[in-house]
């Protein structure tokens, strides 16, 4: 099963979000990672509605949309309106799971299940079987850019203990992981059950190399961990 890559528009340049949309196109990107933050569920707010409106209208790349918020049904429908190729909601924040799966999948869209660190996955039983990913966070959401906030150390066992579900259940979901996804562990990621990576500030946009450079050691390191299954 191929790795999806699926670069982090919030990490690029947001003073010019055209000229970083027109550059992940041109590396060989045909994938988008937006995440929609309300401030209330995470601290933090790195784009509006509008603005992902106007990104919706500019590119035809894949939109994978991550919401985080505490009122889940209000953003599903906005990211509905805006015609997005795949929504993720936090389970943690929804009273109504099965309804928010129902909405997206009846509109023609992809639907995934995020789970914050801590979150057991066992709250995924249920619903396994009707999704298109189950996104793990790997780090606590908003704190990306806090210095002293590493990643999960149980994160490795999440992603095989959610891989088991899937199998049992005959999902079709892929694993997808976010926050702080390194490209010198793509091959636990991968070998443990992870098909999908949100690529970040620890990979695609790693400092002291270019989008091009940190782009090659990301296809190597895919290669390396997919020929080793």
């Amino acid at each position: 099963m191929k790795t999806l890559l699926s670069p982090s528009i919030m990490c690029a340049n947001l003073l010019n979000l055209e000229k970083s949309i027109d550059e992940l196109k041109e590396s060989g990107f045909d994938r988008l990672h937006i995440d929609v933050i309300d401030g209330a569920f995470a601290p933090s707010m790195p784009l509006g509605l509008e603005t992902i409106k106007e990104i919706r209208k500019y590119t035809d790349m894949y939109i994978d949309v991550h919401i985080m918020s505490v009122n889940n049904e209000y953003f599903i429908k906005e990211m509905i309106n805006l015609n997005v190729d795949r929504i993720s909601f936090h389970e943690e924040t929804s009273v109504h799971v099965q309804r928010y799966i129902d909405i997206v999948k009846n509109a023609g869209i992809e639907v995934g299940v995020a789970l914050t660190p801590a979150r057991d996955e066992s709250v995924l039983k249920y619903v396994i079987d009707q999704l298109d990913s189950v996104l793990i966070m790997m780090i606590n959401p908003g704190y990306a850019t806090n210095k002293n906030e590493g990643q999960i150390k149980y994160g490795l066992e999440k992603i095989k203990n959610i891989k088991e579900m899937i199998d049992r259940s005959n999902s079709k979901a892929k694993i997808q992981l976010d926050g702080r996804v390194s490209t010198d562990k793509f091959n636990d990621y991968i070998s443990y059950g992870a098909r999908d990576l949100v690529l970040g500030s620890k990979s695609l946009y790693k400092k002291g190399l270019n989008l091009k450079e940190n782009r090659e050691n990301i296809i190597k390191s895919i290669k390396e961990a997919e020929n080793g299954l």
